[in-house]
């Protein structure tokens, strides 16, 4: 069922919401957490999408929050609040309320989100495009105990990241790190199997890959030994190689669907290690709502080392890596054969 509200307030979207549930035959309704979604209009249908599939496993209340330019002075000048609210089959497991804001109401969206959270349950924001560089400061992001954004949709992701951490708060997230949730699962357990210590290791993927950076920092943390980051034609993360007392540990994805994992002294297995979408992603960010120390830990990091100008050359992005002097020269080459290589995908068709 679906109801259209043109110049509403929020009252009357809470009253169209009840009278959307009787209608259905559902007044009772066991939703566990309101997801604010601050998007534009060109993103917002994948952002729906995206949650709505999530919901199937977080059953939520989704309010998506979209801020329409005034094209007009007289629009500038004029506040109106339009409201699509979603229940039953058109919201799938949850209800949605997508909020269209004109003119000086766009400029204060969290007095018009704040009435429509569901009481006593969590809320999550998330911004698929166009995060504040602080969301904790942000005014949505205030009302929310995780906030969730996504790097690797700037323009320049490396220095966002970079950002990002400066500015970090407990709840603080990024898909760009969800994303490498199973190479860590994965590296982690193959250290398990063995009794090895590591001397070093190498992250391989595309040039200015978040995800690349964030893994990089999380080794280089947990670890504690020089991680050397080079250069790939991508997809994504392609490659980790970690040279231990007892022979190499590596684990290749060429295609970004099958990865080859190999253990000195082991036959090669072949393992799935598929890129996931947005949905997949986001459903994992749901089912833990408290800071995760260990994102928060990698971060810190890679800031602390590139405060101290351990990393040579800031174009290699903010890791702490240990690069070898004649990467100097190599570095350049690298970069030049990636960008060659990888032409023809967008960024956007990329981070799916």
């Amino acid at each position: 069922m679906k109801i259209d509200l043109t110049d509403t307030t929020a009252g009357k979207i809470n009253k169209a919401l009840v009278e959307g549930r009787r209608a259905i035959g559902t007044p009772a309704v066991g939703m566990v957490l309101t997801l604010v979604i601050v998007t534009d209009e060109e993103n917002a249908y994948d952002a729906l999408k995206a949650a709505g599939d999530a919901s199937r496993e977080h059953p939520s209340r989704t309010l998506v929050v979209i801020r329409r330019v005034s094209r007009t002075l007289r629009d500038r000048t004029t506040s109106r609040l339009d409201a699509e609210v979603r229940v039953g089959a058109e919201a799938g497991t949850g209800e949605t309320v997508v909020l269209r804001m004109y003119g000086e109401v766009s400029d204060h969206a969290q007095s018009v989100v704040l009435p429509l959270l569901l009481p006593d349950a969590p809320v999550v924001v998330w911004w698929p495009v166009d995060a504040p560089l602080d969301p904790a400061s942000d005014p949505l992001g205030a009302l929310a105990q995780r906030r969730v954004t996504d790097t690797y949709t700037s323009a320049d992701p490396v220095r966002e990241l970079t950002a990002r951490a400066a500015a970090y708060a407990p709840g603080d997230t990024d898909l760009s790190w969800t994303r490498i949730t199973p190479w860590r699962s994965m590296l982690a357990a193959a250290l398990d199997q063995v009794t090895c210590e590591v001397g070093a290791v190498e992250v391989e993927g595309e040039e200015s890959n978040p995800s690349c950076e964030l893994l990089a920092m999380w080794l280089a943390d947990r670890l504690g030994v020089p991680v050397r980051r080079t250069l790939s034609a991508g997809p994504g993360l392609t490659a980790v190689r970690m040279d231990t007392s007892c022979g190499a540990i590596r684990l290749d994805r060429a295609d970004g669907r099958l990865a080859t994992l190999s253990i000195e002294g082991q036959p090669e297995r072949a393992v799935a290690l598929k890129r996931r979408d947005t949905a997949e992603l986001i459903a994992e960010e749901l089912r833990r709502l408290d800071p995760d120390d260990t994102y928060a830990s990698a971060l810190r990091f890679g800031v602390d080392r590139l405060g101290d100008g351990d990393r040579g050359s800031a174009e290699q992005g903010p890791v702490a890596i240990a690069t070898p002097e004649e990467d100097a020269v190599k570095v350049p080459a690298r970069r030049a054969a990636a960008k060659t290589a990888r032409k023809a995908p967008t960024r956007k068709a990329t981070a799916k």
